[in-house]
């Protein structure tokens, strides 16, 4: 069927003189990786890609809201296998998009995901249909396929019939699977590695570096015994934390943490504890273990050997943690979003970071001459982390907020916020703000004062949030700009629409009730449509011509021309005065009620979804399947123009528009 469907667009395109029928651009073929399987096991499902020249199709491990449509599997259930985990990539190449501001991963060429699922029933069938994105720089055309599949290579030779678990039907059989980001694996063992540092520039572990390595020097008969000591020593320090990490992992379970991650009660929780972190931090009071546990521990390093170096590394940890304590929960508290490795991978970068330079020093006790003396440069550490702690507490809060609809925490309030943090760490730094054990500072170091400057400039760069600037780089952290209630730039477009000055200045044109409007919006203030006959409908009734966008959440060069050509005055206008305006998207997943499925005459299928009417009803009635794709209609739903592909050529898209426009004119003299 699906090859049908390619022959016969191919066909349509030497038929149309308007329309846009771009060739088939993937073939794929399916494999397992064990073809003779009991019930019980576990297998993958191999699913391998040619893309044509010039061609590339996107991965499956792009983050959620990046921009480009990730490759998914969604598999028919049927009860005789569950998924297990997600889809995996192999190998895909990595390049920044400008467009998505982000990183995306892609195949050219050849390509390959593996998909894992366990065998419950001796009746194994498995089927589904791969949805996908592929793309071209050549004439900037993306488009969004799908491919049916069915494994029949698999023969079920022992073991009885099994129960599906429900947690992972639900993981398997969600309507899309994407792959657990590795690249946020190594991000957040960076953070943590950073975090560690932070942690040895604190009053309770600076000072125990040359102590400690003074230790081994001394107590050791030789200088390669001190040196393996203090590898021991710092090895066990990773090791602690690392348990510390599965200890973590083993009480709540990665469903749990996931629970946790979205549930409004865990994340006051959790705004708390940063919130007693930070207060802990600026010197209110100190966090501290029960000092008979300490100096049981202390006990036992003192017994020497290689048992008495690990109790000494267990000591270290236990010793510090007033002011280790906050920074590990805060690491952990961060790696509450359902991956089992990630507690564990944050506790190995923190505590390498942590360890390193106890075991360098011992191997380089002449590098401790040149270590700065401990002060009040100590406390100073303390504090800033303390204020970043509190800037990362209202993530936190933030959730909740949203979840309870409380209005609390809109995201001017939260920009607020964090600017007053940002100044205030900045003043700190001057030496202008003393908080408890504070020491004067008569001059300011080169350091903090260029800290500082980063505080400020931080700063300066949150301001614009306060009146509806989107601070691209903070998205992820801010709550979302449906909550910002002073959006300067919104209410000066509406005023200016409203006005009549430049936008949909036609009083007959004012639109109501609009489908899909409160998930689906059009850039630069365009009033419109998002669904075909309610678009067409207005048109008929301010006799003006539409205009059709086939576009998708997921194409690149449906916003570039949003962003290099819409926003151009000339157009803008055009598209604001003397056109209907529909955006229709081919990819949103949105499921419609059962009323209005229904199947296609072109390929038999049914239609269940936004973005799959969308998508059929360009093919059928346009013979194209690229995006952007521009139609424009009269009242009687006939072309006016030729369609138009992706040009990024803002005079060529005028005169597009002006020859429509001439066109509509004609036939209604």
């Amino acid at each position: 069927m699906k090859k049908l469907f390619f022959l016969l667009a191919l066909v349509l395109v030497s038929l149309s003189s308007y329309g846009q029928m771009t060739k088939k651009t993937t073939s794929w073929t399916f494999d397992v990786s064990k073809t003779e399987v009991n019930t019980g096991d576990e297998i993958e499902l191999i699913f391998k890609v040619r893309v044509i020249d010039d061609w590339y199709i996107y991965s499956s491990d792009i983050p959620e809201g990046t921009g480009p449509n990730n490759t998914i599997v969604v598999f028919e259930e049927n009860g005789t296998f569950e998924v297990v985990g997600d889809l995996i990539p192999i190998n895909p190449e990595k390049k920044f998009d400008n467009i998505w501001d982000a990183d995306v991963t892609f195949f050219v060429g050849n390509g390959e995901f593996r998909q894992k699922i366990k065998v419950l029933k001796k009746d194994l069938f498995i089927s589904g249909t791969l949805d996908f994105q592929t793309c071209t720089d050549v004439d900037g055309l993306c488009i969004p396929f799908e491919e049916d599949f069915v494994i029949d290579q698999i023969t079920v030779v022992g073991g009885e019939d099994l129960k599906a678990d429900s947690s992972n039907q639900e993981e398997g059989y969600d309507h899309l699977l994407v792959a657990e980001d590795n690249r946020s694996l190594w991000g957040f063992f960076i953070a943590a590695f950073i975090f560690g540092l932070a942690a040895l520039l604190t009053p309770c572990v600076f000072p125990m570096i040359p102590m400690t390595v003074a230790f081994f020097t001394n107590s050791s008969q030789s200088k390669n015994q001190a040196i393996f000591k203090a590898v021991i020593y710092g090895i066990s320090i990773i090791v602690i934390y690392i348990l510390i990490g599965l200890l973590f992992t083993g009480l709540f379970g990665v469903g749990v943490a996931n629970d946790l991650a979205t549930g409004a009660v865990a994340n006051i929780i959790f705004f708390s504890v940063f919130f007693l972190f930070a207060l802990s931090f600026f010197g209110l009071f100190e966090i501290v273990l029960p000092s008979r546990f300490v100096n049981k521990m202390d006990s036992k390093a003192e017994k020497g050997g290689y048992i008495g170096v690990f109790f000494m590394a267990f000591t270290l940890v236990l010793v510090s943690f007033s002011c280790t304590g906050p920074i590990v929960g805060t690491i952990l508290i961060e790696s509450f979003q359902g991956q089992v490795m990630k507690p564990v991978v944050g506790m190995l970068g923190f505590s390498a970071a942590f360890a390193i330079p106890f075991t360098l020093f011992a191997i380089f006790p002449g590098m401790l001459k040149d270590l700065p003396k401990s002060g009040g440069w100590l406390n100073s550490v303390k504090v800033v982390l303390g204020f970043i702690e509190l800037a990362l507490g209202f993530k936190f809060l933030s959730v909740a907020d949203q979840a309870y609809h409380w209005g609390l925490l809109d995201r001017e309030i939260y920009i607020a916020i964090w600017f007053v943090i940002a100044v205030l760490l900045g003043v700190y730094l001057l030496g202008k703000l003393r908080l408890p054990h504070d020491d004067k500072v008569e001059t300011t170091s080169v350091p903090r004062l260029m800290m500082a400057i980063a505080a400020f400039v931080f700063a300066v760069y949150l301001l614009p949030g306060m009146f509806g600037a989107p601070l691209k780089a903070l998205s992820g952290y801010l709550p979302p700009m449906s909550t910002h209630d002073f959006d300067l730039k919104g209410i000066v477009r509406d005023y200016v629409d409203e006005a009549g000055i430049v936008g949909n200045s036609d009083s007959e044109s004012k639109i109501e009730n609009v489908k899909y409007a409160d998930f689906l919006h059009l850039p630069h203030g365009i009033k419109g449509f998002f669904d075909y006959d309610q678009a067409i409908a207005h048109s008929r009734k301010v006799n003006k011509p539409l205009f059709i966008d086939f576009t998708g959440h997921g194409c690149v060069n449906c916003r570039k021309m949003e962003e290099y050509v819409w926003s151009d005055p000339q157009v803008l206008s055009k598209l604001k005065n003397d056109f209907v305006v529909v955006a229709l998207y081919v990819d949103d997943k949105t499921a419609l009620p059962e009323s209005e499925w229904y199947t296609s005459e072109f390929d038999g299928k049914v239609k269940k979804t936004i973005g799959k009417q969308n998508f059929d009803f360009q093919i059928t009635e346009f013979k194209g399947n690229a995006q952007p794709y521009y139609v424009l209609l009269d009242t009687d739903e006939q072309p006016l123009v030729k369609p138009l592909s992706y040009d990024a050529s803002v005079s060529n898209f005028v005169v597009f528009l002006e020859a429509a426009m001439s066109e509509f004119q004609r036939r209604n003299q």
